[in-house]
C-alpha cells in the first residue's frame, strides 16, 4: 500500500521544450525514487485540471508514460491517480495494467474511480453518463478487472459491460493492489469496503475521521476486515528550505503558466505549502487524522529535483 507516495499533476515547465518533456518527467521520478517514495503517480487525464493550469496545455496519457518509467526506474510502485474508468472498457484496462506490471517487475496498482471531468469526456467523445450511472458503471468494471488480475476468467452480462470467458495471459506478476478514488460516503467508501486494498481519499483534511467512520460502518455491514483497507489521501503541496525561495519557485511557475500572483494564497489554502519545518510540522498534523499513509505532488515546484529531495527528507521524517 501507499506509505509515502509521489504525484506528478503537472507537465508544464519553465524553460523546457517539448522534445525535452520525457527527459525532465524521467528526472521526477528518479529523485522520487531515490528520496524514498513507494509509489509514483500520474494523473490519468488529457487535459490539465481546473486550478492546476489551463485545458490545453501538455498532457501525456499516463499507462504509455507508466509504462515508460517502468524502463527508468527499478523499485518504486507505478499507478494512476487515479484510472478514470469511463476512459477505456475494463477487459483492456485488466489487459493494460497486467502489462505495466509485467513489465515492471512486479511494481503495478491499479488506481481507479468513476471519472469526472466532463469537459474532456464531451470534447474528446467518451460518453459522460450520469452521476448515478458513472459508479453503477465502476462497480461493473471491478466485478470484471478483478478476476482477470486474480488470474480468473471473467464473465459479466450487465447494463453498461458484457464479457464472456475473458482470459487474462500472462497473468500479472504480483496480486495487483485495488485503490479506489474518493470519498462519496454512501457508494464511493462502499465499494472500497466491498472490492479495495487501499482509500484514497479527496476533500478536506478535517472530514477524515467522518470518512473513516462512514468505511468502517460499510465493513461491518459487508463482513469486511477494517484493517485490511489502508487509507491515505493526495495532499497538493509545495516544499522549500524558506518560504522566499518557495514563493520565487511560485513565481517561475506562474510566470510559465499564467498564474495570478494570487493564485499562490489559493494553493496555500487548499494544500500544504511551506519552508522546511512548518511543512513537517503540518504533515505530522494531517497523518494525525487517522490516515495510513499519504501523497504528494509539488505542483509549484516538482520539476526541480532538489525539492522531491527535500521533500523526502521531511515526510519520511514524519512517516517514518
Amino acid at each position: 500500500m501507499t506509505k509515502l507516495g509521489y504525484q506528478i499533476p503537472n507537465f508544464t515547465y519553465p524553460g523546457v521544450a517539448p522534445e525535452d518533456l520525457f527527459g525532465a518527467i524521467v528526472t521526477q521520478a528518479k529523485a522520487a525514487e531515490e528520496a524514498g517514495f513507494d509509489r509514483l503517480f500520474v494523473m490519468d487525464h488529457f487535459y490539465q485540471l481546473p486550478g492546476l493550469g489551463e485545458p490545453y496545455e501538455p498532457m501525456l496519457e499516463c499507462y504509455t508514460l507508466l509504462g515508460a518509467l517502468a524502463q527508468h526506474t527499478s523499485t518504486i510502485g507505478l499507478s494512476a491517480l487515479v484510472t478514470g474508468n469511463t476512459y477505456r472498457n475494463p477487459t483492456l484496462l485488466a489487459k493494460t495494467i497486467t502489462a505495466l506490471d509485467v513489465i515492471s517487475g512486479g511494481r503495478a496498482t491499479l488506481g481507479i474511480g468513476s471519472g469526472w471531468f466532463e469537459l474532456e469526456h464531451d470534447e474528446l467523445g467518451f460518453e459522460f453518463n450520469t452521476f448515478t450511472e458513472r459508479f453503477e458503471k465502476l462497480e461493473e468494471a471491478l466485478q470484471i478487472i478483478i478476476p482477470m488480475l486474480n488470474g480468473e476468467p471473467a464473465t459479466l452480462d450487465g447494463k453498461y459491460y458484457r464479457a464472456s470467458n475473458a482470459h487474462n495471459v500472462p497473468a500479472p506478476l504480483t496480486k495487483i493492489p485495488i485503490m479506489i478514488g474518493g470519498s462519496g460516503e454512501k457508494k464511493t467508501l462502499r465499494m472500497v469496503a466491498q472490492y479495495a486494498d487501499e482509500s484514497n481519499l479527496t476533500g478536506p483534511i478535517e472530514e477524515t475521521p467522518r470518512k473513516l467512520e462512514a468505511l468502517a460502518g460499510h465493513c461491518e455491514r459487508l463482513g469486511r476486515d477494517r484493517s485490511e483497507i489502508k487509507v491515505t489521501k493526495l495532499v497538493m503541496g509545495g516544499i522549500a528550505p524558506t518560504m522566499e525561495e518557495l514563493e520565487a519557485d511560485f513565481a517561475e511557475m506562474a510566470e510559465t503558466k499564467g498564474w495570478p500572483p494570487e493564485a499562490f494564497e489559493l494553493l496555500k489554502s487548499v494544500g500544504l505549502m511551506g519552508d522546511a519545518d512548518s511543512f513537517g510540522e503540518t504533515l505530522k498534523e494531517w497523518m494525525d487524522y487517522g490516515l495510513d499513509g499519504i501523497t504528494i505532488n509539488l505542483v509549484v515546484n516538482g520539476h526541480k529535483p532538489e525539492r522531491i529531495a527535500l521533500l523526502g527528507e521531511v515526510a519520511n521524517a514524519v512517516i517514518g
